[in-house]
């Protein structure tokens, strides 16, 4: 499968807590429509049958409006429907057995948090794009590291790869992320833990056609 292009702006992650059993696909659409440039799927659960399930539509529902789907630590499953790719964090696997199992054409994203250096390390083993935070308080990882906006900008000098900020991110204090060098704001609770998804996804896309 051909690699899709990759455009700029909102990068959209559901969490199975926020979204009731059978509404996942609506809401997805619903961000999509509102402008989300890429999905990621992100389920902490054990259901494996359901997440295959889950996925095996979203894929289908993603390839028909052009919008790349991203598998969140799950190699196995991003393989299993073709995926777009996989985005991995520090205890997943290397981007290298992702390449190999996964193909050229997969996006492998690397979360880098505040660690450029680490950042640095994903680009020399192939990685297509990294991403940095929590940059605010976040209600999905209240205590994850803190990410300094000045990150970004060091990022942009030096990495050469498309970047995601992510954590605490909303369409009031995502601008200066995106002046800062981000090409994607990435938000969980603030597309998904919404009543009106399509109208939350828009805030963020109005970022990008205003300031990008």
């Amino acid at each position: 499968m051909a690699r899709p292009s990759l455009a700029r702006g909102l990068y959209a992650i559901t969490d199975q807590q926020l979204i009731l059993e059978g509404e996942l696909t609506e809401r997805v659409s619903k961000a999509i429509d509102g402008g989300a440039a890429i999905i990621q799927y992100r389920d902490k659960s054990s259901g494996q049958a359901r997440r295959l399930e889950q996925v095996t539509v979203l894929a289908s529902l993603c390839r028909a409006r052009k919008v790349p789907l991203i598998i969140n630590d799950d190699i196995e499953l991003a393989r299993a429907i073709n995926a777009d790719g996989v985005h991995l964090g520090i205890n997943d696997a290397s981007v290298r057995a992702a390449r190999a199992q996964l193909g050229e054409d997969a996006i492998i994203g690397v979360s880098c948090y505040n660690q450029l250096a680490r950042a640095h390390d994903a680009v020399a083993a192939g990685a297509d794009y990294v991403a940095f935070g929590r940059f605010f308080a976040s209600k999905t990882k209240p205590n994850a590291t803190t990410a300094d906006i000045d990150l970004l900008v060091e990022a942009r000098q030096q990495l050469g790869v498309p970047i995601v900020a992510i954590g605490g991110i909303t369409p009031d204090n995502g601008a200066a992320l995106i002046a800062a060098g981000a090409d994607w704001l990435a938000a969980i609770d603030g597309v998904f833990g919404q009543t009106d998804v399509y109208a939350a996804a828009l805030g963020y896309t109005g970022l990008f056609t205003t300031k990008g």
